[in-house]
């Protein structure tokens, strides 16, 4: 019987969590400013080479929410160590890639390794005494904008050091020595819900999960009104709610539909998914933005790492809101940081939109959007782990970081549809396409405020007491593991 005294010390766990999320989180953007480079070596087309991005999105959203459910199903430890060794397989194969195909079947692969995050979300609520919960909940939730924005800096000075193919043997080594460490240093999960994965709602939730992010993300190449974008909109219509339906009447749900309707969980979501279109749209375009020649009448005309410095205030205030949030938090609530974050992103994706003639103003206001979204996710990730059981803790974390990936795609798609609705006749984007761009995201993060308003209001103190308010049977479930 292992006691309690003798597992792993929880800060050994926590520092191989973060590792596993921040590599995944890197792998998201790092590909975001070298598309083009990828493109010439691979000796491919601009329309094939969003596969890149496309492929690793898609696959992510299908198994983000399955391997949550596994890990509370088979436990925790397991899975995280099956998503590491998927994402460490995945770099190598397109460390190694040849061609395009190939690359993009590697990206799928590490897709899998989305599943980090409900898990460590998942171990820290297993493992974390109840004081240190939230705080260890908001930093990991942080690294989600801090790796992308961080991606987006470091890719342009790895590329021109050492080549494109070291975006991924980087991630494949750091991602093969996490894996190794969590599987001889963090303990196995305590608290598990029993059962079988039901086969055929994993399989319509991939089915309709792959047929409106392929349509979303397809959508400014295809025409929003094309029979291909209606065809895929309503199959993914018709399967989700034929999975909604089967979720109602299966024993043993994949996602519980019951959990889903809790106001905290419903809320907290749609926000998540606002916030989502916001962050993964901005951050995705704004070194396109900044690289444009300044002969278009905009843009600084910046390399692919100038881009990186100009949004390194970004990355920095992102990973300052990991610390700093929890302790605001336990003092006004977590919900109130939610709605200030969601205030500070969209003013700062207005300042991008009006004005941004040079560095210093592109680089506070890319500093304020990474403030504001860094806030919100903190946040979101302590609300959504306090709304629900223990035992649904990888399911529903994992849930609500594929809503907030769906709003990435919807965010990008529109804010290609909108660019690239205004181009000059040299094929570069007008100025007022992103301008339009820019304020429709600021208009989409003060829509997360007001939904963030509807969140159950719930203080600091009383938040983290709800993350552990069975302390006597989780010990005893630890004493039986």
């Amino acid at each position: 019987m292992t006691t309690p005294a003798r597992r792993t010390h929880y800060w050994v766990s926590f520092s191989l969590l973060a590792v596993a999320v921040g590599s995944f989180t890197l792998m998201q953007s790092m590909t975001v400013p070298v598309l083009s480079r990828i493109e010439t070596e691979l000796d491919t087309d601009q329309s094939t080479v969003t596969w890149v991005l496309t492929a690793y999105l898609l696959s992510a959203s299908v198994f983000t929410p399955i391997i949550g459910r596994l890990g509370d199903a088979v436990g925790k430890k397991r899975m995280i160590v099956v998503s590491l060794a998927a994402l460490s397989i995945g770099s190598l194969v397109a460390a190694l890639a040849p061609s395009i195909g190939v690359m993009i079947v590697a990206r799928v692969v590490q897709g899998v390794g989305g599943g980090v995050f409900p898990l460590s979300f998942g171990i820290i609520r297993d493992e974390f005494p109840e004081s240190k919960v939230a705080s260890a909940v908001s930093f990991i939730a942080s690294l989600g904008a801090v790796g992308f924005g961080v991606g987006i800096v470091i890719a342009g000075p790895i590329v021109n050091g050492l080549g494109y193919a070291w975006l991924f043997w980087l991630p494949m080594i750091v991602t093969a020595v996490a894996a190794v460490g969590a599987a001889v240093f963090i303990p196995e999960s305590p608290v598990r819900t029993p059962g079988r994965i039901p086969l055929l709602p994993a399989v319509l939730l991939s089915a309709w999960l792959v047929c409106l992010l392929l349509a979303l993300s397809q959508a400014h190449e295809w025409g929003w009104g094309s029979p291909r974008f209606i065809g895929l909109t309503a199959a993914a219509a018709l399967l989700a709610a034929g999975w909604v339906a089967l979720e109602h009447h299966v024993p043993v749900p994949l996602i519980d539909m019951h959990m889903m309707k809790l106001k905290g969980v419903w809320t907290t979501n749609l926000v998540a998914l606002l916030v989502g279109v916001g962050m993964y749209a901005s951050f995705g375009f704004l070194p396109q933005f900044i690289q444009t020649p300044s002969s278009a009448g905009y843009g600084l005309g910046a390399s692919v790492t100038e881009s990186g410095l100009v949004l390194l205030p970004m990355a920095v205030a992102s990973f300052l809101t990991g610390i700093v949030s929890a302790p605001i938090a336990r003092r006004v609530g977590p919900k109130l940081v939610v709605v200030i974050g969601c205030l500070i992103g969209a003013a700062g994706m207005t300042l991008t939109a009006l004005v941004h003639d040079t560095k210093v103003q592109l680089m506070t206001s890319a500093g304020l959007t990474g403030l504001g979204v860094g806030l919100a996710f903190a946040c979101l990730a302590t609300l959504i782990v306090a709304a629900v059981p223990p035992e649904q803790t990888g399911v529903a974390s994992g849930m609500n970081t594929n809503i907030r990936t769906i709003g990435g795609s919807i965010g990008s798609a529109v804010m290609a549809s909108i660019v690239t609705a205004h181009v000059f006749t040299n094929g570069l984007p007008h100025e007022k396409g992103y301008t339009i761009g820019f304020l429709v995201l600021a208009g989409t993060m003060l829509l997360a405020a007001v939904a963030g308003l509807t969140i159950p209001t719930v203080s600091g103190r009383r938040n983290e007491e709800r993350l552990l308010k069975e302390p006597v049977d989780r010990e005893l479930a630890i004493m039986s593991a």
